[in-house]
């Protein structure tokens, strides 16, 4: 046969015979195989030779070019000489700011009667930054937003403001003069008291607080430095106090005792912007201002409640075994066929003389865990609504440093985290613990002093929200208020139609003091208190 070769033999058998195509194919893979062969022995012989030849050359680094002319403070630059070969910013964009802002071009006056003859205004007021800060990349981008469209109205000769400004940043600036003050005396704002403590932070501006105004300078930002404003000063602070006294004439205003956000760091209650959600997957240790070993989070602890008058418990759980102390109730469904012989009845507080109810109430879920939920008006959003809505005292068991106060015997006077361990060895010894087990969960976390955030019952200054919100919804539904684009526009009503009332007061030394005073009232005929107090708001002379 012409196109077959001899047989071979393979493990001592005869195979079958290969075929002309066959070979040849497989004396082109061979062929294939040999030049990469010679190839890669090639590269190894070259490759030592270039890697010196590497090393031997030396990379040519070519600085930015510097404008050295000397040119004197708010002088026209000297333009006559050539540019560099390659653009560098520094050689162009120096020496000109100080030029423009002394020949006036970014003033809403400059050229009325030279150039244009205005028919209108246009005025922005920057979002004032915080002066603990330094501008980052999202300041760039939205400051050179704002710069391009101030511009565009200046070139068509309208009367154009752009006023400059600083935020005092009340939280951020007081935290940063505490470390300083601890570090360089280790001394607390306590210790100094609030007037030299003010007194510090006012000097710390005076150091630190033009960094930002150098950094929009450098940024070629066209404002009208003569206005540029601190909302801490005098003027500003007088405007605060008169719009706070009108709002709370017009009933916008309020005070009320409800759950804030408690820093325990910061001695202050925070908005909701300024908590930080953290998911956890299940048990996670967490660090914590204050305490030298992490802390547990992401278990649920289940215990048990003696039903009084019986020998039945109920199992509850919670995922902050601490706040038990402040428990005022058990809740279960009112449908929930397993707790109806246990309807009216209390159970027993294992730490304190108290006893609780079980109420009835649909919020609880039938289906999530034993049905039955521990009620902790005073430390919890949910349980604070169903002690509203039963009546039930509320209970604050921390005090502003977040140890635990009241009588709770040796509980009393703990950290609330060192409490959380205590409290779960004592529910061991006394039979009435359940067990501990993973639990995905939320921590809210302060975003200024990265605390964890306690739940706190304070009376604080609220503003109302729901008519402006409703009119806020109605301006962007008629099209008065235009959003782009509009694919945010269900976002804009998601805020809108879940806004809360508006939490307005920290308590802090640095800021805007709150117009309100205790008035004491005193009878006509033997000028003598009247009992009670009343709050008055008033406005600055």
């Amino acid at each position: 046969m012409a196109d077959e070769t001899k047989a071979v033999v393979e493990n001592g058998e005869v195979a079958p015979p290969k075929t002309a195509k066959q070979l040849e194919k497989e004396a082109k893979k061979q062929a294939k195989l040999d030049k990469l062969k010679q190839k890669l022995e090639k590269q190894q012989n070259t490759a030592p030779k270039k890697e010196n030849e590497k090393k031997e050359k030396k990379k040519e680094v070519k600085e930015s070019a510097v404008y050295d002319i000397p040119t004197p403070e708010g002088d026209k630059k000297d333009v006559k000489n050539s540019l560099p070969d390659a653009y560098s910013p520094r050689f162009v964009e120096a020496a000109w700011y100080p030029w423009w802002e002394r020949q006036g071009f970014f003033k809403p006056e400059y050229g009325v009667k030279k150039h244009f003859s205005f028919s209108c205004k246009f005025v922005v007021v920057i979002p004032p930054p915080n002066v603990t800060g330094s501008l980052h990349l999202g300041h760039a981008l939205t400051n050179s937003i704002q710069d391009s469209i101030i511009r565009w109205h200046r070139m068509r000769g309208e009367t154009t403001l752009w006023n400059p400004g600083c935020d005092h940043a009340g939280i951020a600036t007081q935290v940063v003069v505490e470390k300083k003050l601890w570090r360089d005396e280790q001394k607390t704002r306590h210790d100094i008291g609030r007037d030299d403590f003010v007194n510090k932070v006012w000097q710390w501006k005076e150091e630190k607080g033009d960094r930002i105004y150098h950094q929009l300078k450098k940024l070629g930002s066209s404002f009208d430095w003569s206005r540029a404003q601190f909302t801490m000063n005098p003027r500003l602070s007088k405007a605060v106090t008169e719009a706070f006294v009108r709002l709370h004439e017009e009933g916008l205003i309020y005070r009320s005792n409800r759950l804030v956000n408690w820093s325990c760091t910061l001695k202050s209650a925070i908005s909701d912007i300024e908590v930080d959600k953290i998911e956890l997957p299940g048990r996670t240790f967490l660090s914590v201002p204050g305490y030298s070993e992490k802390i547990e989070f992401g278990v649920l602890v289940s215990f048990t409640y003696p039903v009084e008058g019986s020998d039945e418990k109920i199992v509850v759980a919670t995922t902050r075994i601490e706040t038990m102390l402040g428990d005022t109730a058990v809740a279960v469904h009112p449908e929930d066929e397993r707790y109806k012989h246990l309807h009216g009845k209390f159970v027993k507080h294992p730490f304190c003389d108290r006893k609780l109810p079980i109420v009835l109430d649909e919020f609880v879920e039938r289906d999530f865990g034993t049905g039955a939920v521990k009620i902790t008006p005073a430390h919890d959003p949910n349980d604070y609504e169903v002690g509203k809505r039963h009546d039930l005292p509320f209970i604050t068991i921390f005090d502003d440093d977040g140890n635990i106060c009241g009588n709770y015997g040796k509980f009393t006077g703990m950290k609330r985290f060192q409490a959380r361990k205590a409290i779960t060895e004592e529910l061991v010894q006394l039979g009435l613990y359940v067990e501990t087990k993973n639990n995905p969960m939320v921590v809210p976390v302060c975003s200024r002093s990265k605390d964890i955030i306690e739940p706190m019952l304070k009376p604080q200054w609220y503003v109302k929200c729901d008519e402006m919100a409703a009119k806020a919804v109605e301006a962007v539904k008629s099209g008065e208020l235009k959003i782009i684009p509009e694919m945010h526009i269900k976002t804009w009503y998601y805020w809108m139609n879940g806004i809360r009332d508006w939490c307005i007061s920290r308590q802090l030394w640095w800021g805007h003091r709150i117009p309100a005073y205790y008035v004491r009232l005193r009878s006509e005929s033997n000028d003598l208190p009247s009992p009670g107090v009343r709050i008055k708001c008033q406005k600055q002379t």
